[in-house]
């Protein structure tokens, strides 16, 4: 048999996560089989292991293809102007990140972390979700106390407790629109609701 080249290995290796993306959310993780997987991308669960140690391995993986840093939201908006406007910062970093939930594969993706799959071996989605959390939460800090130190934020609210605010919010979004995502559009809502959180913890300009 010919080596494959990098591209058809790199072609393959999407093949699996899509099919794994589509057995997970018709089964749940827990009881779908790499074999299973494999037949449902039309291949041998040879080809699996070939790219991927184990179930929790291509479990990560396709985590991956959908994880939505926000730090890396921030620099994908390439203006060096929002180091001088925080909040405007995080605004748009939120708004990109409600932008790519609604496409398919990143809904997905949220809804088999979320709803379809138990711990099970070195699977373990609560700890994945606080991993995402708080590297959510620290981020947010950052932006936050940043604000405060521009005289941003309202001297009331310290950058901790804004944190902790518009995460809470924005998880409570996101989770209502995880299980009843054709009722509202999250970029919408998320746009509105953002919007006025943040209108509400700014400082009050200057006399």
């Amino acid at each position: 048999m010919a080596r494959k080249t990098k591209a058809e290995a790199a072609a393959t290796r999407e093949a699996l996560l899509d099919a794994a993306e589509e057995m997970f959310i018709q089964h749940g993780v827990a009881r779908t089989s790499l074999e299973q997987i494999a037949r449902h991308a039309g291949m041998t669960r040879g080809a699996v292991y070939w790219h991927f140690k184990n179930k929790a391995d291509l479990f990560q993986a396709m985590l991956q293809r959908v994880r939505l840093p926000f730090q890396d939201l921030i620099e994908e908006l390439d203006d060096p102007e929002l180091a001088k406007k925080p909040l405007e910062a995080i605004r748009l970093a939120c708004l990109s990140g409600f932008q790519r939930l609604e496409r398919p594969r990143y809904r997905r993706v949220h809804a088999i972390l979320i709803h379809h799959c138990e711990v099970f071996g070195d699977i373990d989605p609560l700890a994945m979700q606080n991993e995402m959390a708080d590297e959510a939460l620290g981020a947010l800090h950052d932006y936050f106390h940043c604000a405060a130190r521009l005289g941003h934020l309202r001297d009331d609210i310290p950058p901790a407790l804004a944190a902790k605010l518009l995460q809470s919010m924005l998880g409570g979004l996101f989770h209502d629109w995880l299980r009843n995502y054709e009722r509202f559009s999250i970029y919408e809502e998320g746009a509105r609701l953002v919007k006025t959180q943040l209108a509400l913890m700014q400082a009050p300009p200057a006399e």
